[in-house]
């Protein structure tokens, strides 16, 4: 199942759901099933996670690191490669628009040694990624917006490309006939590519990048260019991305939780079990109605992840495996 059917499925399969006594007493008590899917402590680098199914993603990076590239190259890599294909509409050109048309992207990266790049709100350049890297390496900043983001990858030599294609435009012109102003989760569907590796020599990088919330108002950012949100590393401990609902994320900050949990001795899967929890007990929540999604992996190679609701993909890359692993979810029908 493709990222954009699973996020319309949730909405359609989670507006009647009902939620069961389990699921209520997971919710009151904030006690998460226990999933099966947790890698033990396999030490074997390179390696190389990312959100959702993108297989062809994860070879790029795996091909950078087994010729001894380091991970920030390898996850840059991998990035560009969903960032040019036209064909996933949720991740550089071909992205599905906002309201007004314009395909607007995000993109964050942070390597081994806490350094990190962002753009926010680029438009007219595919490689957000390759941008985000060089406001991280070569200028003092950490994030660059708009038209001062646009304006500097222009000065790097980058192509102006026009990122709406046939395609994506169709899709936004039906959406017009009936356009509501406030945004419908999972209908207006979004999402992200979310990649961490693991060098040879056992170092951790990591990048996110996403044309974000299709349809969406002027101006809107989610939580993929925000480092602690989107993405967060931290050589010593590990990293990890999100995916879904960016708004959500942003309130829980929820990579960096995931790390500080994977800090203070819990297993990549159960750290992001805890975060998804940190959402759903939130009072009020209306969790039945969005998606979030995170994966994470630790300084010893452990990796874990885990969504609110069913579909929800990782795929990795290591000692020559290539696969796409099922997340555990918390919302049982």
């Amino acid at each position: 199942m493709n990222r954009r059917k699973f996020l319309k499925n949730t909405t359609l399969s989670t507006a009647g759901l009902a939620v069961g006594s389990t699921l209520i007493s997971c919710a009151e008590d904030s006690k998460i099933e226990k999933p099966i899917i947790t890698t033990k402590a396999v030490a074997s680098f390179p390696l190389v996670i990312a959100t959702w199914h993108v297989e062809n993603a994860t070879a790029e990076a795996y091909k950078v690191l087994e010729k001894g590239g380091n991970a920030l190259d390898a996850v840059e890599a991998g990035c560009k490669i969903e960032e040019a294909n036209e064909k996933g509409q949720s991740v550089g050109k071909g992205g599905l628009p906002d309201r007004d048309g314009n395909v607007t992207l995000d993109a964050c990266i942070m390597d081994k040694n806490g350094n990190c790049g962002s753009v926010v709100y680029l438009q007219n350049v595919t490689h957000a990624i390759s941008v985000a890297r060089h406001v991280m390496e070569k200028t003092p900043h950490v994030m660059l917006a708009g038209k001062g983001a646009e304006k500097y990858a222009y000065e790097l030599g980058f192509k102006k490309e026009n990122l709406l294609t046939e395609a994506s435009k169709e899709a936004w012109e039906k959406w017009k006939v009936e356009a509501k102003y406030k945004p419908i989760i999972n209908i207006e569907n979004h999402d992200t590519i979310g990649m961490i590796a693991i060098d040879k020599n056992g170092d951790i990088s990591g990048a996110c990048t996403t044309s974000g919330l299709a349809y969406k108002m002027g101006g809107r950012v989610g939580d993929s260019p925000i480092i602690g949100a989107g993405l967060f590393i931290d050589n010593e401990v590990g990293g990890c991305v999100a995916t879904g609902l960016g708004e959500e994320v942003v309130k829980t900050v929820g990579s960096f939780l995931v790390v500080e949990l994977m800090r203070q001795g819990k297993s990549p899967q159960e750290a992001c079990e805890e975060a998804i929890g940190r959402i759903v007990n939130k009072p009020n929540s209306n969790y039945k109605n969005f998606q979030v999604g995170y994966v994470a992996v630790n300084k010893q190679g452990e990796t874990g992840c885990f969504g609110i609701h069913q579909w929800f993909s990782m795929t990795k890359y290591q000692n020559g495996v290539n696969e796409q692993i099922q997340s555990e979810f918390m919302v049982k029908a």
